[in-house]
């Protein structure tokens, strides 16, 4: 074997360590790499999160609309037998010649 001088010896050894340095660098900068992506990622799925919330959000009012259109139609059947019963008033306020007083007085039903 060969003898190898303490000058090759810590050759080795520099250069060993400067090769892991740079490995270390390396990896060092990748995982910073990573972490900031991560981070980036992180912050648009937080912005889809919200997104996702608010159209959760309006879209849950569809169902009261559907109730607020039951409600809707209701009122119009009863508007318009408002309009009937107002119509059959003025028909027999029109024909009667002691309207308001025959409505007024007992005995009066149509």
């Amino acid at each position: 074997m060969n003898d190898l001088s303490a000058e090759t010896v810590q050759r080795v050894w520099i250069v060993t360590l400067a090769i892991y340095g740079v490995v270390v660098l390396v990896v060092v900068v990748l995982l910073t790499l990573i972490v900031r992506e991560a981070r980036r990622i992180t912050g648009g799925v937080a912005a889809i999160w919200t997104v996702g919330q608010k159209i959760a959000n309006n879209t849950i009012h569809i169902a009261l609309l559907d109730t607020t259109n039951h409600v809707a139609a209701r009122i119009l059947e009863s508007a318009k037998g408002v309009v009937g019963a107002t119509a059959a008033i003025q028909g027999h306020a029109e024909e009667c010649p002691g309207c308001p007083a025959c409505v007024l007085g007992p005995g009066w039903s149509r």
